[in-house]
């Protein structure tokens, strides 16, 4: 930044935001009677959608914040909103001259609950201290702790992804039939669109269902047989399985072994 904004009684100053959704969308909004294109991204005209109750503090709190605007513009859709295309996506709001298109960043986080009501919505940021929140400190349990082709499981996930595409969908059921792989190496899996009205959307997979899988949301709006998609296989996380069908037990992440709390009820047997 190389001007100080809103030091004089006119200024040439407006805001501005970004959204950098997980599926790779990025949208720009600026609070300006027309659209503005600046760090290489379109900001479009949105004086109806700003952001409320900004706050940056020098503490290690998160610094929560909330933006809120009305379900017109062309780039929020109340249908993204509920399908969860905005979900976990990075935010970035500051303030542009709109002469010379010189901008400061004032705030950086995720998107967190999103409400909607009444045509309008609310979405609460989380910034980037919210990570301080976590528990990092790991915890004893029988399955493994690492997330499965994630760091500490070791295995490439290159290996387990299969593109295929969408056979059929059974509505009353909420399970989906895809192509390939078997339904059996699915749950705790993964299914990601790439293709259709849900392309982007990720889903995870809940169970194996007569050669069906059962997702974790609606397929809605359905899509068509045809569609593609990357399947992900899961783990269930037990060491059985990790030596078993991975060969990967040497970088199991878990104390199968370890006695429980139902230690403390057992008593001794008569022989």
């Amino acid at each position: 930044m190389s001007r100080a904004f809103l030091s004089r009684e006119l200024d040439t100053v407006a805001t501005f935001w970004r959204i950098f959704r997980r599926d790779g969308v990025a949208l720009g909004f600026v609070t300006h009677d027309r659209d503005l294109h600046f760090g290489g991204l379109l900001h479009r005209a949105a004086p109806g959608i700003v952001p409320h109750a900004l706050r940056r503090t020098a503490g290690l709190a998160d610094d929560e914040a909330e933006v809120r605007g009305a379900l017109t513009h062309d780039g929020i859709a109340a249908a993204d909103l509920a399908a969860g295309r905005f979900d976990g996506a990075r935010v970035e709001i500051g303030a542009v001259c709109w002469e010379s298109l010189e901008t400061a960043v004032l705030y950086g986080g995720t998107i967190g609950q999103v409400s909607e009501r009444a045509g309008t919505f609310a979405a609460e940021l989380r910034s980037a201290k919210a990570a301080l929140e976590r528990d990092f400190v790991p915890r004893t349990g029988p399955t493994c702790r690492a997330r499965f082709c994630g760091p500490g499981c070791g295995l490439p996930a290159a290996r387990f992804t299969h593109e295929t595409v969408l056979e059929a969908i059974d509505a009353e059921a909420g399970t989906a039939r895809f192509a390939a792989p078997d339904p059996a190496l699915m749950p705790g899996g993964q299914v990601r669109w790439i293709d259709g009205p849900l392309c982007g959307l990720a889903m995870r997979v809940l169970a194996a269902s007569d050669g069906a899988l059962v997702l974790d949301r609606a397929l809605d709006p359905a899509p068509a047989p045809g569609t593609r998609v990357l399947l992900r296989e899961g783990c269930d996380g037990r060491l059985a399985t990790c030596a078993a069908r991975f060969g990967n037990a040497a970088n199991f992440r878990g104390e199968p072994f370890l006695p429980g709390l139902d230690l403390l009820a057992r008593y001794p047997a008569a022989p």
